[in-house]
């Protein structure tokens, strides 16, 4: 479970007090300082997969984009900011954000060619939270990976099972398209992806 700093923070104080050389990461949620879950090693895995995946696609497509270690994305919303798990940047409009060369902050929905969360046991942050705010910045593209299937049933449907959800942006709303089993992933940012869910949740063996 996370683990919350109880004293409300703006985003600036919240940047301030992050701790360099942390072994740990954080988010500020609603002006908390949340300590995020440490990872499980599926969940590193995988992300480790999606990321040499999508450097894969970006090459092939000859995108002007990169992934970066770290980052952390402010919301419109003063009091919030998020670490990705995955995050895809365009190399030119990132040299407009003000704080990114310094900070690795990004502030602008414009810089993001896509996030992608990789759900854990706080997967109402995922769905809920963070997608209102992607979707305020206009990140064009979301991805929920919820390979264990830990979302609520209004999300992944009843029975759970996993669940790949691509949320695009279409006239300022997601709309979201969801993929499980061997239903091939579909992405307008990331035609060349090339994977099934199934292959995705089995992190391509």
């Amino acid at each position: 479970m996370t683990q919350s700093i109880p004293k409300k923070v703006t985003f600036d104080e919240f940047i301030a007090w992050y701790p360099e050389k942390s072994e740990h990461r954080y988010e500020l949620h609603n002006g908390v300082i949340v300590e995020m879950p440490k990872p499980t090693g599926e969940h590193s895995e995988l992300g480790g997969f999606l990321s040499y995946k999508l450097n894969v696609a970006i090459e092939n497509q000859g995108l002007n984009c990169f992934v970066p270690k770290e980052c952390v994305v402010k919301p419109f919303r003063d009091e919030s900011g998020y670490e990705p798990d995955i995050i895809v940047l365009d190399r030119q409009a990132v040299a407009n954000e003000s704080r990114w060369s310094k900070e690795s902050i990004i502030t602008m929905g414009s810089s993001v060619r896509l996030i992608v969360e990789i759900v854990s046991t706080n997967w109402r942050d995922d769905y809920f939270t963070k997608a209102g705010d992607y979707e305020e910045m206009g990140i064009v593209e979301y991805w929920i990976v919820d390979y264990l299937g830990l979302g609520g049933r209004r999300f992944i449907g009843n029975p759970k099972q996993p669940t790949f959800s691509v949320y695009q942006l279409v006239d300022g709303e997601y709309q979201v398209s969801q993929f499980q089993g061997n239903n091939p992933i579909q992405s307008l940012g990331f035609p060349n992806f090339n994977l099934t869910a199934e292959q995705v949740f089995r992190f391509g063996l």
